[in-house]
């Protein structure tokens, strides 16, 4: 490792180290995040540089940590347009650190060592950012629900983070450029990499005016334990995730589950109870893992203060009928659509006393409900709608 510039320069230190211990280590291996969490990037580049097996000779570790340099790194991404961004910098998303406090999964955790980032959106504007994930496979039914949700959450101000897979992630982030709003993709890969090759234009488009982020120092290829590795970041630098569209076996559920074990809300968009890409989120939604939204508005309230973006309970509109009484509605329900009755026989049919019936009866003709003929009383135009 480099010796750092001159006094003061502890954290560009911690950078150099923690750059070249993202080359020696998988993205979210426990056996280097949970150390460098905490003890620091420098004193576990340390250990390890010095570490030797029973025989005196270098680990492996120590080997290839010797043969890399964090200044060629970090000059090399600054070529590539990257920044390389770690705990302490003012731009660092303090939500990562509540990964400290999580289980791994699959040796998989922990907060990041840091994160590789390219484009002009600083971390810390993501506070409080929705992540929209769902299936690669998706339907135009959920296409188009994440397109308009995260158009709904990028409207609001809330930035809106993905994973740029094809399918849900594509929607989530097209849907909030749609809306004028701010966007992140968090890759399994380098951030200078584009995958997949198809949403070139999309990750131009991120790098030049949100964020491409990740993990794994740049120039590293997409690799499934990576992907699993990525999902824990999309949940820990958002407020909350949304599922549009997930199959039983879905890396959505994935990034799902982180959310729910760092205790940030899980939030699914049901579909049609036929669609196998619905299934997990179904599955989330009847195991209580999930609370159930149907577009940006219900995302806002679940996410929002206490009073902040309430939505309005959905009725039925209001009909004449809704405007009377309790006693003239039961009046009115023995009264005969077609040939008149008397008074009696209203009162027998409402079951009341035909003194009160009466009095009733001429309010409700007062009003429209109902009309007399020489037959008797019969209900009214308005009390037809």
């Amino acid at each position: 490792m480099s010796a750092p510039a001159g006094a003061g320069d502890d954290l560009e230190a911690e950078r150099l180290a923690r750059a070249e211990l993202s080359r020696v280590f998988e993205p979210g291996d426990t056996r280097c995040t949970g150390l460098v969490a905490e003890i620091g990037g420098v004193a576990m580049h340390t250990a390890l540089s010095n570490e030797r097996d029973l025989a005196g000779v270098r680990t492996d570790y120590g080997a290839r940590l010797t043969a890399t340099d964090g200044a060629v790194e970090l000059e090399r991404a600054e070529r590539l347009g990257l920044r390389f961004v770690i705990p302490g910098d003012p731009e660092w998303p303090s939500g990562l650190d509540d990964l400290a406090g999580v289980a791994a999964v699959q040796e998989r955790g922990g907060p990041p060592l840091g994160l590789w980032v390219r484009g002009p959106l600083r971390l810390d504007e993501v506070s409080g950012a929705v992540a929209v994930v769902g299936a690669r496979t998706s339907t135009s039914y959920g296409n188009a629900v994440a397109a308009d949700l995260a158009a709904t959450v990028a409207e609001a101000g809330r930035v809106v983070v993905s994973g740029a897979a094809y399918g849900i992630d594509y929607r989530a982030h097209t849907g909030a450029l749609a809306a004028d709003g701010r966007t992140v993709a968090v890759l399994a890969c380098g951030a200078d990499r584009v995958y997949p090759q198809g949403h070139d234009r999309l990750l131009a488009h991120l790098a030049a005016e949100g964020a491409i982020v990740s993990e794994a120092p740049p120039g590293c290829a997409p690799q499934r334990i990576r992907f699993l590795a990525r999902n824990r970041l999309i949940a820990a630098l958002t407020a909350g995730t949304v599922v549009v569209e997930a199959a039983i076996r879905s890396g959505a559920l994935n990034t799902a589950n982180w959310a729910g074990r760092l205790l940030r809300p899980v939030l699914g968009v049901p579909g049609p109870v036929t669609s196998a890409a619905s299934a997990g989120v179904h599955q989330l939604l009847r195991d209580g893992g999930a609370t159930l939204v149907t577009g940006g508005t219900d995302v806002l309230e679940v996410l929002g203060a206490a009073g902040e973006h309430l939505v309005e309970v959905p009725r039925a509109p209001d009909r004449p009928r809704d405007r009377l009484t309790t006693r003239q509605r039961q009046v009115l329900d023995g009264v005969p659509v077609g040939q008149g009755a008397r008074a009696d026989s209203v009162a027998r049919a409402a079951g009341l006393g035909v003194v009160e019936v009466q009095g009733t009866l001429r309010r409700l003709e007062e009003i429209g409900h109902v009309e007399r003929d020489a037959s008797g009383w019969r209900l009214g135009p308005l009390a037809m709608d």
